[in-house]
């Protein structure tokens, strides 16, 4: 029998996210999906699932979840915390079985900002657009298009693959989360729109996460940027990973719930790569951005996905969709 997990506590925002809604961009749909994907990737593999399956998402603090009618096998992974079964501490990284009427809790980040819980099987609310992601100012995907509440329940699907207690992704193979927070990214197709003194301004300063931040964006607090003409232009399609300036001069960078067309000058694009780190930064955070080639963005999404890889035992490969979005899969070895 498949079990369920039922919301006993909810946390601030707890949402149903995969890899996201991929293909409608040009129709005016953000693709939301995870904030941070290596986190969400990484926690299906390791519980048997394909790493576009769905988990929850939870920002800063996390729920409390009863597991109901049958046992689940799941993993925490993500930001750094202290998750408890019944109240004792167990491990993040690792995959868990949790028996009907045992609760999850998982408490505060340590560093970071979203943790995830993933289950084996998934988290099999309706998909909207191809996609189960939570898209709330839309009021669509995950359980009603909303933030869970207390009483809510999660479905699980049937996990065929079946998944191994006490599996672990070792610490060195995680993604690396440290402050400040250092994310690589291209010049952008605007960056002549800005002072060139500023550009260098910008790859070279340090900014400050901004309290008004959110899925849809991370507001920056830090060195003034100077436009070279008009603040505003001609609206033209963005991503998550756009980095805008608006008339403030001050730098938003987008995320995952990020509108699909913008006004401002793009000065950067951060790489896929570091976008899981974008999606963990935490009001407060020291943020810098490095400067680097397409060239060796692509290089740095495939060390990445290596080093998962090595430390599941997995081959992963990636291929880009026409709206920017990415879609993960897994190679048998050998």
């Amino acid at each position: 029998m498949s079990g369920r997990l039922r919301v006993l506590r909810p946390g601030p925002h707890d949402t149903v996210q995969d890899l996201g809604r991929h293909g409608y961009r040009a129709y005016g749909m953000p693709s939301s999906g995870a904030a941070d994907w290596a986190s969400l990737v990484a926690g299906n593999l390791l519980v048997g699932n394909p790493p576009t399956a769905a988990a929850l998402e939870s920002t800063l603090v996390g729920p409390v979840l009863r597991v109901e009618g049958g046992e689940v096998f799941l993993a925490v992974t993500g930001a750094p915390c202290t998750p408890r079964v019944d109240g004792s501490p167990v491990p993040c990284w690792t995959v868990l079985c949790l028996r009907p009427g045992q609760t999850l809790k998982l408490g505060r980040c340590h560093l970071g900002c979203r943790m995830y819980v993933c289950v084996a099987g998934g988290i099999e609310t309706p998909e909207v657009m191809e996609s189960r992601s939570t898209y709330v100012p839309g009021e669509i995907g995950g359980l009603d298009g909303r933030k869970l509440a207390e009483g809510d329940c999660l479905p699980v699907g049937m996990n065929s693959q079946g998944a191994r207690v006490g599996r672990t992704l070792r610490p060195e193979f995680r993604p690396q989360m440290k402050e400040p927070w250092t994310l690589r990214a291209v010049r952008g197709p605007d960056d002549d729109a800005f002072l060139p003194e500023s550009v260098s301004q910008f790859f070279s300063g340090t900014y400050r996460v901004s309290p008004a931040s959110d899925r849809m964006g991370c507001r920056l607090e830090g060195p003034v940027l100077r436009h070279a003409g008009d603040a505003e232009i001609v609206s033209e399609g963005v991503i998550p990973g756009t980095v805008q300036v608006p008339g403030s001069g001050l730098p938003i960078l987008l995320l995952s719930d990020c509108q699909t067309t913008g006004g401002y000058p793009r000065i950067a694009t951060v790489i896929r790569a570091d976008m899981w780190a974008a999606g963990q930064l935490r009001p407060g955070d020291a943020v810098r951005f490095c400067e680097v080639s397409v060239e060796q963005a692509v290089q740095a999404e495939r060390r990445m996905l290596g080093r998962l890889a090595r430390g599941l035992g997995l081959g992963l490969s990636v291929i880009r969709t026409a709206d920017w979005g990415f879609r993960v899969w897994v190679e048998p070895q050998g």
